[in-house]
């Protein structure tokens, strides 16, 4: 009876941890899947033997029991470890990845080495900053107000219009002996920016040497070494007359402003300009108000705004009809511009250098600016020409850093109110530059010189 209790007990704490076996491996399926839960139902039901072999009783003079209990535990114990181990734990990354089918997924390759998950790619965007030699770049490409088809248009145009002038010049004045009208200006040269404004009629004035002579601007009332007096000499042996361009004498010196007067009035009232614009499939209409010799021209691909400028050589000087404004009429102004452009490709063409590229990127800079634009052109070469006789690398490289370098020099001879001349340091290329001006210039370019970009917004 007491062996029945006995036996009963037991089955009784058997189906108690059956039951807690049996939890154990529902909950386990749902947490550790079939195969894990398979795994962890064969270990159980070895330790569960083991535990059954280690509280059942046995005979004690039984050795061949106590010999099966150690073999069937030896047994139980290779079981569990020829049991498969369970799936290691998933990584979030595998999470992720949506479920195909409930079958079991297939064994990854195997790897050399573990390669970390990639962060996920974001579509590049275009750098948000460029460099200041890109940045200029682009500017000078926007703002060039004429595409090449355009130049090529403007150039063609401008000769035709520059034949008819002279033909008809010869026919209406035979007795003045001017020279080959010719084109000039930045459109021509390619220094400057490349402006419908920018194209000069220059119309030499051939005079007799012994007949004439240069006084410099010095020794004159101005005492500006930049403007020369043309002189009539030897009125003693050679009286008024001798010479066609006598009647244009105001006292013994040739009156730049006469000889413009003159040319004025023969372009507003003596030329049929609208035949000449028909011809050519344009409209051409001089200004009359205007002091300076000038013609408007309408095309349907470009509009020209050229100007005719008078022009003396002598001793190796080239003069303009350009008098300054006020009461002196007799003056006449030194021109730079060719020695300027020979002077700069002179300059490219022995070290490859980008004088050009960026003589242009700075005219375009400062024409865009109301404040600069009286810097735009000659001045901006001379500060070049300074700067290359102590900076010898012109490279594209540098382009930035010398657009950089011409603003501190600019700023500089700004606040000293001189800009000497390159090729006579006597000449002071600012010295029509009111006060105002200078300080407006100078103030802009102080805070352009730690931030460029300044010149390249819009205005």
């Amino acid at each position: 009876m007491a062996e029945f209790a006995q036996q009963r007990g037991k089955r009784r704490d058997d189906g108690g941890l059956g039951s807690v076996l049996d939890l154990l491996l529902a909950n386990a399926r749902l947490v550790l899947g079939v195969s894990g839960a398979a795994v962890l139902a064969i270990a159980t039901l070895a330790v569960k033997r083991l535990i059954d072999r280690a509280t059942s009783p046995r005979e004690e003079d039984d050795p061949k029991a106590e010999q099966k209990s150690l073999e069937e535990s030896w047994q139980d114990l290779a079981l569990i470890k020829a049991t498969q181990k369970p799936p290691k734990k998933q990584r979030r990354e595998d999470l992720s990845e949506p479920l195909l089918s409930p079958a079991p997924p297939p064994a990854p390759e195997p790897r050399a080495c573990p390669v970390p998950p990639e962060p996920p790619q974001v579509e590049s965007s275009p750098p948000c900053c460029l460099t200041l030699q890109e940045k200029l770049l682009s500017h000078y490409s926007i703002h060039l107000p004429m595409s090449e088809e355009q130049v090529a248009v403007a150039q063609q145009l401008a000769q035709s219009i520059c034949a008819e002038l002279q033909s008809f010049m010869r026919s209406k004045c035979p007795e003045l002996p001017f020279g080959s009208l010719f084109l000039s200006g930045p459109l021509l040269d390619g220094l400057g920016a490349l402006a419908a404004d920018h194209i000069h009629f220059m119309l030499p004035v051939v005079l007799d040497a012994t007949l004439w002579s240069l006084i410099p601007g010095e020794d004159t009332v101005v005492r500006n070494p930049r403007y020369w007096l043309i002189k009539r000499t030897d009125l003693e042996y050679f009286p008024r007359g001798r010479s066609p361009w006598d009647r244009f004498l105001v006292g013994q010196y040739l009156s730049s402003n006469v000889l413009n007067e003159t040319l004025h009035k023969m372009l507003v009232a003596s030329i049929n300009w609208p035949a000449i614009g028909s011809l050519l499939g344009t409209v051409i209409r001089p200004l009359v108000a205007s002091r300076e010799l000038r013609l408007d021209v309408k095309h349907d691909q470009v509009e020209l705004s050229i100007a005719l400028f008078p022009v003396v050589e002598m001793e190796d000087k080239v003069l303009l009809a350009a008098p300054p404004e006020g009461l002196v009429e007799n003056l006449w102004l030194e021109s730079f511009g060719r020695a300027e452009v020979l002077k700069v490709k002179e300059l490219d063409a022995g070290d490859a250098g980008t004088r050009q590229h960026c003589l242009r990127i700075l005219n375009v800079v400062c024409r865009s600016h109301p404040t600069l634009r009286r810097l735009s052109g000659s001045p901006l070469a001379h500060v070049i020409l300074h700067l290359s006789t102590t900076e010898s690398d012109w490279a594209e490289e540098s382009l930035a850093t010398r657009f950089q370098q011409v603003l501190e020099e600019l700023v500089g001879y700004l606040e000293n109110g001189v800009l000497p001349c390159y090729f006579n340091p006597k000449v002071n290329l600012f010295c029509e530059l009111v006060e105002e001006e200078i300080e407006e210039m100078g103030f802009l370019l102080y805070r352009a010189v730690s931030e460029p970009g300044l010149l390249l917004t819009e205005k």
